[in-house]
């Protein structure tokens, strides 16, 4: 084990006590509205959720309130280890089978390509960077969707998770924005669309 991958360990299993702990007793209806304005003031199109697992926050309330304004959404699909994940079209009350790792994905939905996406993690930095579950999923993907064009990448986590610093190498790709029940936090050094009203 590198000495980054057993650094991401450590920090990783600090950052699920912390969302524990959280889950149990912080209101993430806070974050759900920043979260909501945010991607209300960003670029039209797609915007991937989740399925939130464990005790991540679960970002359902924002995606009901955004598919009642007619945005198309999807949710992640994993193609296979090591590969980028796909997007699936989501909508309220469509049929929903198990997927890896025990999250909910569409089971006949339309592929799509997000341009903003909810993103899930264990733990984040006020540099931009979070992280996962150590597959690589959401770094892979998010690689290949901005070697195509712009996207906005949205972590949503509990304020507990933040770390003073995510263990990260070349292949770590930065949020755009991390909302928590706290507020939003921008990283600094990237470019950000506007400032929701």
């Amino acid at each position: 084990m590198t000495d980054i991958a057993g650094r991401k360990v450590a920090a990783r299993k600090a950052a699920f006590a912390a969302r524990r702990t959280a889950h149990a007793t912080a209101d993430p209806a806070p974050a759900i509205a920043a979260l909501l304005d945010l991607v209300r003031a960003g670029p039209d199109g797609p915007v991937a959720g989740y399925m939130a697992i464990r005790t991540e926050i679960d970002p359902l309330p924002a995606m009901l309130a955004l598919a009642g304004q007619g945005v198309r959404q999807c949710v992640p699909v994993i193609a296979g280890p090591d590969r980028p994940l796909c997007f699936d079209e989501w909508c309220p009350g469509c049929t929903m089978v198990a997927g890896p790792f025990g999250a909910l994905v569409p089971a006949d939905g339309e592929r799509l390509t997000p341009v903003q996406l909810i993103v899930p993690l264990v733990g984040f930095d006020r540099a931009g960077y979070r992280l996962g579950y150590g597959g690589g999923y959401y770094d892979r993907t998010l690689e290949g969707l901005r070697a195509r064009g712009p996207v906005c990448a949205i972590g949503l986590a509990w304020a507990a998770q933040e770390l003073p610093a995510i263990p990260r190498d070349a292949t770590d790709q930065r949020l755009d924005a991390i909302v928590t029940e706290a507020g939003v936090i921008r990283p600094a050094g990237l470019a950000h669309g506007p400032d929701p009203a």
